[in-house]
C-alpha cells in the first residue's frame, strides 16, 4: 500500500503544497497567494491568520483533486523562509502579524547591538553576523515601540515552525530558524552573550529540533479542517532554501545549488562546519553535514527591472531578450549588479548598480547580456570564497525562473567553468518537505532516497573560447567592483 505524505512551504508571496507518493513522486500540489503587508517604509510583515488558511485549503485540495483517502496520509512536514519573527503568547498563539527576514525596521537596533557586542565575535559564535536578519534586534524594537506584545511573548518562533504548532505540534523551533536568529551560537546552546546585550529572557527560546524530528501530531480541529485524520504524524522540516536544496540533490559534500531567483542563491554540501564571515552557514537535514551558502540582492529582480526599463513584460519578452543577447560578444559591457546593495560575500547596503565599457554602437542586448553576466560574476565570487575556505564545488544543479533561459544557463558554466545541471520541474522546498515527512515516520528509509524524486536535464558544459574570455572579464569585473565602491558609498551618502 502506498503511503503519501504532504509538504508545506510558506513563502513570502505564497503558500505551496504538495502530496508526494512515497513509492512513484509528486501525484499533486497547489498554491495560495500570501499578501505582504508593509504598514511604514521597511517594514515587510504577512498574516499569520492567512498562512493557515492557505495550509488548510491547499491540503484540501490536493487531497480532493486525487481522491487519496485520508488515512493514507502519513505525516506533513512544512518549510519557509527565515528567520522570520512571531511573537505567541503562552497558548503558542501569535500576538501581532509576522516580521519577515526581510523587515528593516530595527536597523538603528542593529547598530546598538552592534556597538555593544564590539568584543564579541559573533560570527564564530552564531554563525553570521549581527544584520537586520537577525532577531534580537526586532525583539529589542517591539520591546521599545509594542511593549504590550513583548511582556505577552512567551516564545519566539520562526513561520514553517509556528505553521506546524498551528496544526498539533508544540512550540519549538527548527535548527536552521535557530542558527540564523542569532540567539543562539552554532552548536545549538542559547548565545547568552547576544540575549543579555538585548535583555532578552532565555526563557522565550523554544526547544530546538532537527528536520526529521516527529514532533507531534495533527490536532483533531485541524483535521476537520483539513479533511486529514486526527493523529495524522507532524515532523519537522526546515528552511526554505536549504530544503529546496536538499531536493535538488545537494547532498553529498561538493554538491551545489545555483537558484536563480528573484535573488541568486549558491550552496555547497560540506561534511565540515565552515564559519566565514562573507558567508551563511546552515545545517544540512542529513545529521552531520552542513551548508555554507551565498544569496546576492538581486538576481531575477534585476532583469526584471532591466526588462520593465526597456518598455516592460508586454512589449519585449525575456525569451526576445535572449535571442538578441546570444549573438552578442561576451563582455562588451560589465554590469555591476549591486542595484539593491549587496548581501554576501560583501555585505555592502551602500553598493550601487553600475554599467562600463559602453559606447553608442551598443544595443539593448549588449546591457541584457551584460546583467546575465552581472549575476553569473555573483555567482563565481562566492564559488572564489567557497575554494579559499576549502568547500570546492563538484556538482552544480541549477532551479529556478531564471534557469529556464538557456542563455542564462550556458553564460553561468562559461563563467563558472563548470558543468549546469538542470532540475526539471523542480518544485522546491515543499517536495523537501514531503521527503522528510517520510523519513521521519520511516515511509522512506534514508536522505538519499531523495534522489529518486529529481530528474536532471542535459548539462550545459562550458565553452572553452569563451571560458578564457570570461575569466579575463571577471578579473576586470572584480577590479570596477573595488574601483566603484567609495564612489558608490559617496552617492548613498547624500541620497540616504
Amino acid at each position: 500500500m502506498s503511503r503519501y505524505t504532504v509538504g508545506i512551504d510558506i513563502g513570502t508571496t505564497g503558500t505551496k503544497t504538495v502530496l508526494l507518493d512515497t513509492t512513484g513522486g509528486i501525484v499533486a500540489t497547489a498554491s495560495r497567494e500570501n499578501a505582504l503587508h508593509s504598514p511604514a517604509p521597511g517594514f515587510a510583515e504577512a498574516d499569520t491568520g492567512q498562512w493557515y488558511d492557505n495550509v488548510i485549503g491547499s491540503i484540501r485540495e490536493v487531497l480532493s483533486t486525487t481522491g487519496i483517502a485520508p488515512e493514507l496520509v502519513a505525516a506533513i512536514a512544512t518549510s519557509g523562509m527565515v528567520p522570520a519573527v512571531i511573537a505567541v503568547d503562552g497558548d503558542g498563539n501569535p500576538l501581532r502579524r509576522a516580521i519577515l527576514q526581510n523587515d528593516a525596521r530595527a536597523h538603528r537596533e542593529v547598530t546598538a547591538l552592534a556597538e555593544n557586542l564590539s568584543t564579541v565575535d559573533l560570527v564564530t559564535l552564531t554563525g553570521s553576523a549581527l544584520t537586520q536578519q537577525s532577531v534580537a534586534p526586532t525583539t529589542v524594537w517591539l520591546r521599545e515601540h509594542e511593549p504590550d506584545v513583548y511582556a505577552r511573548t512567551a516564545h519566539w518562533v520562526g513561520s514553517y515552525d509556528w505553521v506546524l504548532s498551528a496544526l498539533g505540534a508544540p512550540v519549538h523551533v527548527e535548527q536552521n530558524w535557530a542558527l540564523e536568529s542569532g540567539l543562539f551560537t552554532v552548536d545549538g546552546d542559547s548565545a547568552d552573550a547576544v540575549l543579555n546585550a538585548a535583555a532578552l529572557d532565555p526563557g522565550t527560546l523554544p526547544q530546538v529540533l532537527r528536520p526529521g524530528t516527529r514532533v507531534g501530531e495533527l490536532s483533531r480541529r485541524a483535521a476537520e479542517a483539513t479533511g486529514l485524520r486526527p493523529g495524522t504524524a507532524l515532523v519537522v522540516g526546515g528552511a526554505d532554501h536549504v530544503l529546496s536544496a536538499f531536493a535538488a540533490g545537494v547532498n553529498n559534500p561538493g554538491d551545489a545549488l545555483v537558484k536563480l531567483g528573484g535573488a541568486g542563491d549558491i550552496l555547497v554540501a560540506s561534511d565540515t562546519k565552515v564559519v566565514d564571515e562573507r558567508l551563511y552557514l546552515d545545517a544540512h537535514p542529513v545529521p552531520g553535514h552542513w551548508l555554507p551558502n551565498g544569496c546576492m540582492a538581486t538576481s531575477g529582480s534585476l532583469i526584471r527591472w532591466f526588462q520593465a526599463l526597456i518598455g516592460g513584460p508586454g512589449s519585449v519578452e525575456l525569451t526576445t531578450l535572449d535571442d538578441e543577447a546570444a549573438d552578442r560578444r561576451p563582455a562588451e559591457v560589465l554590469c555591476l549588479p549591486y542595484f539593491l546593495g549587496e548581501k554576501s560575500p560583501l555585505h555592502d547596503p551602500d553598493l550601487r548598480g553600475v554599467f562600463a565599457g559602453m559606447h553608442l554602437g551598443h544595443t539593448r542586448a549588449d546591457m541584457y547580456r551584460s546583467v546575465l553576466e552581472a549575476i553569473a560574476f555573483g555567482f563565481r565570487h562566492h564559488v572564489d570564497v567557497f575554494g579559499e575556505i576549502g568547500v570546492p564545488l563538484t556538482r552544480v544543479m541549477i532551479t529556478n525562473g531564471g534557469s529556464k533561459s538557456t542563455l542564462w544557463k550556458q553564460i553561468h558554466a562559461d563563467v563558472l567553468g563548470l558543468e549546469m545541471h538542470p532540475v526539471r520541474g523542480h518544485p522546491g522546498a515543499s517536495l523537501g518537505a514531503a521527503v522528510i515527512a517520510a523519513i521521519g515516520v520511516g515511509a522512506l528509509d534514508d536522505w538519499s532516497d531523495a534522489a529518486r524524486f529529481i530528474t536532471l536535464d542535459t548539462p550545459y558544459a562550458p565553452d572553452p573560447a569563451r571560458r578564457d574570455a570570461y575569466d579575463t572579464a571577471y578579473a576586470t569585473w572584480r577590479d570596477l567592483g573595488a574601483a566603484m565602491t567609495p564612489i558608490s558609498h559617496a552617492i548613498a551618502r547624500t541620497t540616504r
